[in-house]
């Protein structure tokens, strides 16, 4: 228990302070839809498909080497085009460009999401953040562990009562116990999504092979001459109940269109129907319906909306808000005392009850 304790308390100290940043962007990204104060931000989404397309053809007319748009939703009744070099664009319903940016450090919500999933780092971070996840899994386990011996003495407190050794040990300890169903489910979904080969090993028994469509290498380019509203229309064709979430030009030449569509019963939140569509002709070429996926595709399709609280409404988001603020401060409190010493020569009377008197 003693060598538990020494390893929970050190690796605590060193990644402590990232596990809070990950924690706070974490916890401000689900509340973006209300801090997104652009003009139309609140606008109830459209499913019209001559509307889209008109949001398409702005964005291609807005600036040039367009890569995606993702059309208003729920969240944010604005359509987000995002460029090859980086720069975006918010398009209001009406088709009337609200906002441009160069660079992510334009707009917050850009940013934060690069902190949050890759540490601004890239794909390096990305694995730095899948690692802290197995880290923060293991440290919520193996802190339940500690706790068990000095339940006795549990009281939970959002805030240490004094800036003291013991009382320090004590708020990161009971703290961590309420929050810990919490960041189990955080960190393994968040982990799973970052290798998802961990989540195929784990679903494997109920996993079948579930081919992916071939799609045709040999088509005009997009230009001109694409019609966008017959894209947007043959497409909605293929999920004519579904809502169109994104729409994505394919990053080499001559390959076709991708429209993300989401059905009722997907949770996340742009859906992982794909209908893809020749730039020219505007044929449906290809779909992959999820409807007709295995047991182990629903799961994985939950993780990122369990994990962003874009299902179970403002109870989970409120519950998931606790879990990230429950991270910020047990990762702050852990790496400022044991960098000033407050965890390095506590007695260890600290950590359990003390004796009753004979």
């Amino acid at each position: 228990m003693k060598l538990l304790s020494l390893l929970h308390r050190w690796t605590g100290g060193l990644v402590g302070m990232m596990l809070a940043v990950i924690g706070l962007s974490g916890t401000v990204l689900l509340w973006e839809d209300s801090w997104i104060l652009l003009e139309g931000a609140n606008d109830a989404p459209t499913s019209n498909t001559a509307q889209l397309a008109k949001a398409i053809e702005v964005a291609v007319e807005t600036a040039p080497e367009l890569s995606r748009v993702t059309f208003a939703g729920e969240e944010i009744g604005l359509h987000q085009a995002i460029y090859a070099d980086g720069s975006g664009a918010y398009i209001a319903q009406e088709g009337i460009v609200v906002d441009r940016w160069s660079g992510i450090w334009e707009r917050p919500e850009l940013w934060l999401f690069e902190l949050h999933h890759y540490l601004l780092m890239g794909e390096v971070g990305k694995t730095i953040t899948g690692v802290l996840g197995i880290i923060l899994l293991a440290f919520t386990i193996t802190g339940a562990i500690l706790w068990w011996r000095t339940k006795q003495t549990f009281r939970f407190r959002l805030w240490p009562a004094r800036y003291t050794a013991s009382a320090i040990v004590r708020h990161h300890r009971d703290l961590g116990v309420v929050a810990s169903p919490l960041l189990l489910i955080a960190a393994a979904t968040g982990t799973m999504m970052v290798f998802p080969a961990i989540s195929s090993a784990l679903l494997s028994p109920v996993t079948t092979a579930d081919p992916k469509p071939e799609l045709p290498t040999d088509l005009a380019s997009v230009g001109r001459s694409t019609d966008w509203a017959a894209v947007m229309a043959n497409a909605q064709s293929a999920f004519p109940s579904a809502a169109a979430r994104r729409l994505m030009l394919p990053p080499t030449p001559e390959e076709p269109i991708a429209i993300r569509f989401r059905q009722d019963f997907e949770w996340t939140p742009n859906g992982r129907s794909y209908a893809w569509v020749a730039p020219r002709t505007g044929i449906v070429v290809a779909k992959d319906d999820p409807a007709m996926g295995d047991t182990a595709s629903a799961v994985v399709e939950k993780f990122y909306p369990i994990h962003a609280a874009k299902v179970g409404g403002i109870l989970w988001r409120i519950s998931m808000t606790f879990a990230g603020l429950a991270l910020v401060l047990l990762g702050l409190f852990a790496s400022w005392s044991f960098w000033t010493g407050k965890f390095n020569n506590r007695p260890e009377s600290i950590l359990r009850p003390a004796k009753a008197a004979p």
